[in-house]
């Protein structure tokens, strides 16, 4: 089994990649998918901010309130903010790794040790240390700054101020690079990206056959 960390900078073209992935035959842990389970109604999680952010996080059918969480975590700035970020990881992170690790044992139930399983963790970098895997090989997005918001406000509708307040949060790039072993540009053409991919799988494929 081969197990990859796929990351990225936001809009840079991480879902591009990982669809191409899983196309290519991979297994793709969507980590956001996780974490959207999990601010669904009946989730364990829900209670949990509920504690700790008060009833106006949660909407009436019993949610999170995304849009009431994205504008005091993510898109407002000062110490509160911060601290609200770290409250609100505290609690989904350990819910999302014991998520990913089941899914993952469900998928070498099916496939046994001969699968490519790519984790798609959009802040890699930030978790990487309380993560409960390590990767043979991991991958990174990247692509530069002025295109990431003009996607982000093309494809998201945000504002500029938006989309730039989203790419702060994140980690800086170069720590992105340091702990990869491959670099992916999202700004080339769909077809160069995806010939790169499709290098990456075969080229995963003859260490599993230790080739």
């Amino acid at each position: 089994m081969r197990r990859i960390g796929l990351t990225g900078a936001i809009a840079a073209g991480k879902s591009t990649v990982a669809e191409r992935m899983a196309e290519a035959g991979a297994q793709v842990i969507d980590y956001d998918k996780l974490a959207h389970d999990l601010s669904e109604p009946g989730s364990p999680a829900i209670e949990l901010i509920r504690m700790a952010f008060g009833n106006k996080a949660i909407t009436e059918q019993g949610a999170l309130d995304r849009v009431w969480m994205a504008a005091h975590v993510f898109a407002a700035n000062g110490k509160q903010a911060v601290r609200s970020r770290r409250v609100l990881e505290s609690i989904l992170h350990p819910l999302i790794y014991r998520a990913a690790s089941e899914s993952e044992r469900q998928i070498l139930g099916r496939f046994g040790d001969n699968v490519v399983i790519v984790h798609d963790i959009p802040l890699l970098t930030e978790v990487y240390d309380e993560l409960p895997f390590r990767f043979d090989h991991i991958v990174t997005v990247e692509a530069p700054v002025a295109l990431r918001v003009e996607r982000m406000m093309r494809t998201r509708g945000m504002s500029r101020a938006q989309a730039l307040a989203r790419i702060a949060s994140q980690t800086d790039d170069r720590w992105r690079e340091r702990i990869s072993d491959v670099i992916i540009d999202g700004s080339t053409s769909i077809e160069q990206m995806f010939e790169q991919v499709d290098s990456l799988m075969s080229s995963w494929r003859r260490e599993m056959e230790g080739k």
